[in-house]
């Protein structure tokens, strides 16, 4: 039995459509317009990518999008000016700084400079707060967008046993307080536990963000288990020519899927949710700003 694949890409475009009927609905009935700040420091390449991409599909969805480049040499101070300018414009309910920062620039120090009701990432630490005692937050965007496709695919968590292998704050952390709030019984593992093969092998929901390819072996999981596979490492492939690349996941595809009952694949799983999830975020900010109608499933 071949695992059922979790189409990331197919889900977020229904998640983007319904951002853009909720935004078109507020537009018309309060003459609001959610709008979204996006400041890039520097020139990384992927970055760049990454910015144009979350610009273009605010604007598809109705938002307003607005982008603020700084040069690689910006001042600490600049920078948090130009925060504070954002905080207290009413036309941007979302603020996202793209990271990683030039090594300068203190990054936990610029993230808790925005406003918390702005931080669509999720990462002030209000939020994180928030978020660990179960209580209206900003949700960061990747392990919101893994939580939707879990709920989809799975509808009830209540009671499913859930292991998230990776620790990180962006998106282990919050991964397990949002199973949590899901009522899962959950356990964070990683690189340093021990006897890790069975510590997953008794999971109904595996969440692998290690940051290491193919590092989840097909023999340490549960047969019928659902597993999203945050991982995206550049791996070489000779195959395709000299110098050639190719994308994988933390999580031995091939393998795993001869066991696992559902699996997302990289690219097209996780990926296309994160900037949904984004837009999902910044209509929630707006929506809690004027003390509208949150939209429905969009939240976590």
């Amino acid at each position: 039995m071949t695992a059922t694949l979790i189409d990331g890409k197919a889900f977020a475009a229904s998640v983007r459509e319904r951002v853009a009927t909720h935004v078109a609905r507020i537009k018309e009935a309060q003459g609001v317009t959610p709008g979204l700040a996006v400041v890039l420091v520097g020139d990384d390449p992927a970055s760049e990518v990454y910015v144009r991409s979350k610009g273009k599909q605010t604007v598809e969805v109705g938002m307003h999008s607005y982008e603020h480049k700084l040069p690689a040499d910006t001042s600490e101070a600049d920078l948090l000016a130009l925060i504070e300018q954002l905080n207290s414009d009413k036309a941007v309910h979302g603020i996202l700084v793209q990271l990683p920062l030039p090594k300068h620039l203190n990054e936990s120090l610029v993230i808790n400079a925005i406003d918390p009701a702005k931080d669509v990432d999720g990462f002030h630490i209000s939020n994180v707060g928030l978020l660990g005692t179960g209580q209206k937050s900003m949700v960061p965007c990747t392990p919101l967008g893994c939580l939707m496709m879990l709920r989809d695919h799975l509808g009830e968590l209540s009671g499913k046993t859930a292991v998230v292998i990776g620790r990180s704050n962006i998106v282990g952390k919050p991964m397990a307080q949002l199973l949590l709030g899901d009522s899962c019984t959950v356990t964070i593992a990683h690189s340093r536990t021990k006897d890790l093969a069975e510590v997953v092998k008794r999971a109904d929901i595996v969440v692998a963000a290690v940051g290491r390819p193919n590092f989840v072996q097909g023999g340490w999981i549960k047969p019928g288990a659902t597993v999203i596979d945050v991982g995206i490492n550049r791996i070489p492939a000779p195959e395709k020519g000299e110098g050639k690349t190719r994308l994988v996941g933390d999580v031995d595809f091939e393998a795993v899927k001869e066991v696992a009952g559902a699996i997302t694949p990289v690219p097209g799983g996780v990926g296309p949710m994160t900037i949904a999830c984004l837009l999902a975020n910044t209509l929630t900010a707006c929506c809690r700003k004027h003390g509208l109608v949150e939209p429905e499933g969009l939240t976590a």
